[in-house]
């Protein structure tokens, strides 16, 4: 019965990720501009629960303001920063930084880098499709989709996302948007 019920739960998660993917798809944008501050204030405070009971040590830079849509960009540093503390779950000393570095003249390139379990750069491509997993299930949860949404998220915005990692030693996921938007 218990098997049943997680997996029932699984499909139900598996299902409300799908659908939000298809909606950022579809979904008008709306531009304003938004703290990115703020929206890193509200991802913290969102992954808070899965923080319980654990040293983290968290950096956060100076972070700019920005144009967008800001629920689509919450979305996407939910979607990162929820990764982040889960690869970094095994740690004794769980690390997170957040902050900006240096991009192309008209564009913002924010960060978040972790201590976690890191990856193989030969798997990189693989980490933004739909589906694609680089660590087992067991071993860590999820359904696949979160960092499918966030590239989606970032494309939508005219930027780009990408990644850096090794094996066991954390891992850092950059995105770019312009700073000034035009669909």
């Amino acid at each position: 019965m218990t098997m049943i019920l997680e997996s029932a739960k699984r499909m139900g998660d598996l299902i409300d990720d799908l659908l939000a993917f298809s909606r950022i798809g579809r979904a008008e944008t709306q531009k304003t501009m938004v703290s990115l501050e703020q929206l890193v204030k509200e991802a913290l405070s969102e992954v808070r629960q899965e923080t319980d009971g654990r040293n983290m040590g968290w950096r956060i830079g100076a972070l700019p303001n920005l144009y967008g849509d800001r629920a689509m960009l919450r979305l996407a540093l939910v979607n990162l920063v929820s990764n982040a503390v889960k690869f970094t779950r095994k740690r004794p000393q769980p690390e997170i930084e957040i902050g900006c570095v240096d991009g192309k003249e008209n564009e913002i390139v924010v960060f978040i880098r972790d201590n976690g379990v890191g990856f193989e750069m030969k798997y990189v491509n693989k980490l933004f499709g739909v589906f694609q997993r680089l660590h087992r299930a067991e071993e860590f949860e999820g359904t696949g989709i979160g960092l499918a949404t966030v590239q989606r998220i970032i494309h939508r915005h005219g930027g780009r996302v990408w990644a850096e990692g090794l094996v066991d030693q954390g891992a850092t996921f950059y995105f770019s948007v312009p700073k000034s938007w035009e669909e």
